[in-house]
């Protein structure tokens, strides 16, 4: 059956996979929030919840959410043992909301190939965002070297300041970070390459 609405697409690429991600912790979270004292954390669009994971590890209440179940459940799988549980919760970003507040977002390739209400998520996501807390936004700037051999590649690729125009922040806001990082990775077939992030993180005032 052919995927027709978001949930759809993502459950049948979850479900039509035993893991679709590394299960590792987004490299640009880890650098920057190791040593930070943990708080409360928001990861969207969570996957398989590699990012949740490791923050609940570092001391983190965390909220994670995602459209699939199935990415839900391998989460939740994934996180049995925890001494701090992980609220996990399968939610359509673009309708999901909540009364708490938090001192970090992260949002973490949060690209689509279907059609997305990106621009309005994390809009809606800073709104969540506690007095001096973190929004951090992961993007893919540029499409990795093997993207040809891809049939659901990203489309989009975002620069930081087109990310920090998409947040459409006030005065409230201070952009920490705004730049395109490197890292490395491995391609299907095994080729060894380097993947450009475009990486946005502003501070609630």
């Amino acid at each position: 059956m052919t995927a027709t609405g978001p949930e759809s697409f993502w459950e049948e690429r979850y479900a039509g996979k035993p893991q679709v991600w590394s299960g590792r912790v987004n490299r640009v979270l880890a650098e920057l929030f190791a040593d930070l004292p943990p708080g409360r954390a928001l990861d969207l669009g969570c996957g398989e919840g590699g990012d949740a994971i490791w923050l609940a590890e570092h001391g983190w209440t965390v909220t994670a959410v995602d459209i699939s179940t199935t990415a839900i459940e391998r989460g939740r799988r994934a996180a049995t043992g925890l001494a701090d549980p992980i609220d996990w919760v399968v939610a359509d970003l673009g309708e999901w909301t909540t009364n708490k507040r938090f001192d970090l977002v992260v949002s973490s390739f949060l690209q689509s190939p279907i059609e997305l209400p990106r621009a309005s998520i994390l809009r809606a996501a800073a709104a969540l965002v506690a007095p001096a807390g973190r929004l951090l936004v992961v993007a893919h700037a540029a499409p990795p070297p093997w993207a040809s051999q891809l049939h659901d590649h990203h489309e989009a690729f975002l620069t930081p300041a087109a990310q920090v125009a998409e947040l459409d922040l006030d005065d409230s806001w201070k952009i920490e970070i705004a730049e395109v990082r490197s890292r490395p990775a491995t391609g299907p077939d095994g080729e060894a390459a380097e993947l450009e992030d475009s990486v946005v993180l502003v501070t609630r005032s």
